[in-house]
């Protein structure tokens, strides 16, 4: 029956939502998937939208209304969404759309302008202990995988969550403009988003937020430099509200496909990208815990009210 679903899923014209702006880490991750479901030939065609706007749940609401019952429509999301619902107090939520598979991990960096008198994570975190306010972030969406770590990163120097200054960007290309034009302090992104300014010598990396360094990077985890904090920006595919079974069950087998061709590995190893993937059941399962936890994360820093 799968092997059916799944092939019969090869000659459909494939639509995949990016709900936010070009140059970030969900549009990056829906054009990989675009790119390998061609190079594979496991899709016949798929075009790429961008809908931009509060952490993904403009994206969101319109994925509820236009891909009910539909096989053809996926959108790509992650923890920023998660976030997003709570604190935007969306109308929407995770529990309208079916979950398919978890891909990618995406340990984040802490970077500051190459010009910037703060030299080590230590620094940095003096300067939000003394005054959080002064301290200018800039990141991707309120309430995601940026500010969450900002937020925690704060706590964990002694200062006031409540109180970081965080600059939401709805793409990571307009974060990394701040970033390099010296209109913030520092920055947070995936690793991959910024690498190659890091490796040019624009940006300074301070710490990565994973629980161990990077194979392609050397700089150092908060971890390693006494700071208790660890998050990873995990991005997954969902598809529409209403599907059959058979239908989510030919997507889910396609998304094993992509994930397991030599294709994917190889964006992964361009992207920087942590191989994160679990589908099916485990991955409903996860997504209801991470709504708990990040909406406890939220509320703990004072971005979410009890």
């Amino acid at each position: 029956m799968t092997l059916v679903a799944s092939s019969a899923f090869a000659q459909q014209e494939l639509k995949i939502m990016a709900p936010a702006g070009p140059g970030g880490g969900w549009d990056s991750a829906a054009r990989s998937i675009q790119q390998v479901l061609m190079q594979t030939g496991l899709a016949k065609g798929v075009q790429v939208v961008n809908v931009t706007g509060a952490g993904g749940t403009v994206g969101l609401a319109q994925f509820v209304n236009q891909a009910k019952g539909d096989p053809n429509q996926l959108m790509v999301n992650g923890i920023t969404m998660v976030g997003a619902i709570l604190t935007n107090k969306a109308p929407v939520t995770l529990d309208q759309v079916t979950p398919i598979a978890r891909l990618t991990g995406d340990p984040l960096v802490i970077v500051v302008p190459e010009n910037s008198p703060i030299k080590s994570i230590r620094e940095l975190a003096d300067a939000v202990k003394a005054d959080p306010a002064k301290v200018t972030w800039a990141g991707g969406s309120a309430g995601g995988a940026d500010h969450i770590l900002a937020a925690l990163f704060a706590k964990a120097a002694g200062s006031d969550p409540a109180k970081v200054n965080y600059i939401a960007f709805s793409g990571g290309g307009e974060a990394l403009a701040a970033m390099l034009g010296g209109r913030v302090t520092a920055g947070i992104s995936g690793y991959g988003e910024f690498e190659s300014q890091i490796k040019a010598g624009k940006l300074r990396a301070l710490a990565i937020s994973s629980g161990k360094r990077l194979a392609n990077a050397d700089t150092p985890t908060l971890k390693e430099q006494g700071m208790d904090v660890e998050v990873v920006n995990w991005r997954a595919i969902m598809a529409g509200p209403g599907i059959t079974a058979d239908q989510k069950q030919a997507l889910t087998g396609t998304v094993d496909k992509l994930v397991k061709s030599k294709e994917w590995a190889e964006i992964l190893k361009q992207r920087g990208w942590e191989d994160f993937y679990l589908a099916g059941a485990p991955f409903a399962d996860f997504l209801k815990e991470e709504q708990v936890r990040v909406g406890d994360v939220l509320k703990s820093v004072g971005l979410v009210k009890s």
